[in-house]
């Protein structure tokens, strides 16, 4: 369990790569999933709201395109690690 702004949350999934950590989290006080993502060398993170209409392994696959689509600042996150992976493992 991972205490959050919202209690304590179980961690369902999670990648990092290049200082970058992308979690997705369930609040069960919530009952809501949320994708988090940590730069650990620029200090900045954002998160996103997984909707109902949302597919949750989508929102973690992709968390900048669904955050770029609500507007969600993720200036202070570096991409490259994430963009990285991605091309490694290839699509979903």
């Amino acid at each position: 369990m991972t205490d959050t702004a919202h209690g304590p949350s179980r961690e369902l999934d999670r990648r990092t790569g290049g200082g970058v950590d992308v979690r997705m989290l369930w609040s069960p006080t919530r009952n809501r999933v949320t994708v988090r993502v940590d730069d650990a060398i620029t200090g900045d993170s954002f998160h996103v709201d997984v909707l109902p209409a949302d597919r949750a392994r989508s929102v973690f696959d992709h968390p900048f395109a669904y955050a770029a689509l609500r507007g969600i600042d993720t200036s202070g996150v570096d991409t490259a690690p994430v963009l990285a992976a991605l091309l490694a493992t290839g699509p979903s």
